[in-house]
């Protein structure tokens, strides 16, 4: 690439589905480097909720270059993620208004329930559509979903998945990979992380550490977007030929839908 030459910086690439993110050297320094970040990248790294941003640039073929200091560290196990220092971060970001504001400012999309459905439902594909439990599913969150549209946007990562945590060797918990972010209902990420890392019989002392209680409202909005969440999910995974994760997704939502008064 164009950089390497023009900086002396050597890539490495690691993990991640985009290919834009790598390990970058050059001498005795040591950096994280990625192509075309989120612009609210510069905000959470003040905030201390990614880690520390070092420089920005425009490189030759246009794209924007983001530098942030290299920690050693690790992802979250399963276990690690019911944990109370997550719930914490959580709040502290749905919870910040310098965040929203910043989100905001740059551009950051309000995602309303009524455009998830609409995201389900553009394109899908005919045996999708004609699923009777998928059918079912969406027809009943049609009907709730004038009941999602009273709460207000706060920042939401929208990817809580375990290994975009990083937790440092110094012990220091950070939420990286905010291509997803938005300002939606933080009830979009509290399903995802509660319904696929947090035991139910744990959700109250969880939701203690996050700064709120287990109302009937929140059940609600969870279960909601929780079945949205694996409805948007299973649409991915068909258009990828991923039949296996597909029908696990499905099997998800099947035991979410069937069992939900005994989930909660």
């Amino acid at each position: 690439m164009d950089f390497e030459i023009d900086s002396g910086w050597k890539l490495h690439p690691v993990g991640g589905d985009t290919g834009q993110a790598y390990m970058g050297t050059r001498a005795e320094e040591k950096l994280f480097l990625k192509r075309n970040s989120s612009p609210f990248l510069a905000a959470l790294s003040v905030e201390g909720i990614t880690p520390r941003l070092m420089w920005t640039k425009r490189i030759g073929n246009g794209d924007v270059l983001t530098a942030q200091e290299w920690l050693n560290g690790r992802a979250l196990t399963k276990t690690e993620m019911s944990s109370p220092q997550v719930a914490k971060l959580i709040s502290r970001i749905h919870n910040s208004a310098t965040l929203r504001r910043m989100l905001a400012r740059v551009g950051g999309e309000i995602v309303t329930p009524d455009q998830l459905i609409q995201k389900y439902e553009d394109n899908l594909p005919l045996d999708l559509y004609n699923h009777p439990l998928l059918s079912r599913i969406i027809k009943k969150l049609k009907a709730e979903v004038d009941l999602m549209n009273i709460v207000e946007t706060k920042v939401c990562h929208g990817d809580i998945y375990r290994k975009n945590w990083l937790l440092s060797d110094e012990n220091r918990l950070y939420l990286v990979d905010w291509d997803s972010a938005m300002l939606c209902d933080p009830a979009m990420d509290l399903s995802m992380l509660l319904c696929q890392y947090v035991p139910k019989d744990n959700w109250i002392d969880w939701l203690v550490h996050y700064d709120t209680e287990l109302t009937e409202e929140l059940k609600t909005r969870i279960m909601w977007y929780a079945l949205m969440n694996y409805l948007i999910q299973t649409k991915k995974h068909h258009s990828e030929t991923r039949f296996h994760e597909m029908n696990k997704d499905i099997i998800m939502l099947q035991t979410l839908y069937q069992g939900q008064n005994y989930f909660f």
